[in-house]
């Protein structure tokens, strides 16, 4: 049984993951927990041990009425006990729980929504995501064989949709990038100005089309892919994005100085531009991979898979992948 505290504390605890994944909650009569509601979605949440108590769960269906209409809620359980399964339930466990209940934290301090996915069953597949939207998770993708160093997939196929606003097929693509960390010193003097070019950062450069993004490298991982997803090929050579790097680089520190000079009743001023030297400048790269979901409906829209982000233009033209 889940004694009255420890039920409380999971109870609360669901409720700050359905809330941060934007769901109306209120508490429910027993021996339900609670109720979460948001747009055309109702969800009801127990947490139990009790295998009668989540029989009788499992079994019932459940439906509310707001405003003249008749939704019809899926259910949520959370439930310490790892042998047993439900056929009509999303169905979390400890790793569930602890998995979305850091995600909601996080979710909380980076002021974004929770993503939760509803569409499975523990019984159908394994892990399940936790309370809130009632959302269950498939099973870990299994491996493809191929192992890249890439950046974590932190985004799921569902959020991913969402933020792509359409309805349509996602498909996992990997993206090759040449992640750089470039260092420039030295200076130059011109009269009595000192101009430095000191600087040292990271970054990385698309190598199908060349756009450039702000990325820190120690967040790459060398790990296999999940199976089903495209690797594309470069279309930019190491050393071309190279160039390009230390070119802009270049520009970048390149400046204008203006000295203001005397002679007689007449004063006019010299203008000099300075700029580093390419042998004062280190770029160190190497390829890495970045996960793009791309969903293809009634246009196809890209999601970095990373950060969320929405990509306002198509991370490849043409790509071969293998």
């Amino acid at each position: 049984m889940m004694e009255d505290d420890m039920r409380e504390k999971a109870r609360n605890a669901m409720r700050l993951i359905l809330e941060a994944a934007r769901f109306e909650v209120d508490e429910v009569d027993q021996p339900l927990d609670l109720s979460a509601v948001r747009d055309d979605t109702c969800l009801l949440v127990l947490c139990s041990n009790d295998k009668n108590v989540i029989s009788q769960f499992d079994k019932t269906n459940y439906s509310l009425m707001v405003n003249d209409h008749e939704m019809t809620c899926k259910k949520l359980l959370f439930t310490f006990e790892k042998d047993l399964s439900t056929e009509n339930c999303v169905q979390w466990g400890i790793d569930e729980f602890v998995r979305y209940a850091g995600e909601a934290v996080l979710a909380d301090i980076l002021s974004r929504e929770l993503a939760l996915d509803l569409s499975g069953t523990r019984a159908k597949k394994a892990a399940v995501i936790a309370a809130g939207a009632g959302a269950a998770v498939a099973a870990p993708p299994q491996g493809s064989g191929i192992t890249l160093p890439h950046f974590p997939i932190k985004i799921t196929e569902q959020a991913a949709i969402k933020t792509a606003g359409i309805q349509g097929s996602a498909k996992l693509r990997f993206m090759p990038y040449f992640l750089f960390h470039y260092k420039s010193t030295g200076e130059q003097v011109y009269k009595d100005r000192r101009i430095p070019f000191d600087a040292d950062g990271w970054g990385a450069i698309n190598a199908i089309n060349g756009i450039k993004l702000e990325l820190d490298g120690k967040a790459v991982v060398e790990d296999e892919i999940p199976a089903g997803a495209e690797v594309a090929d470069p279309h930019i050579a190491k050393e071309e994005a190279s160039d390009r790097i230390t070119n802009e680089l270049i520009e970048r520190l390149t400046q204008k100085v203006r000295i203001k000079q005397e002679k007689g009743d007449a004063i006019f001023y010299e203008e000099k531009i300075l700029k580093p030297e390419k042998k004062n400048i280190t770029i160190e790269s190497k390829q890495v991979y970045i996960p793009v979901w791309q969903i293809r409906g009634k246009k196809i829209i890209e999601v970095n898979a990373y950060t969320g982000e929405l990509l306002s233009e198509p991370m490849d033209e043409g790509v071969e992948v293998f």
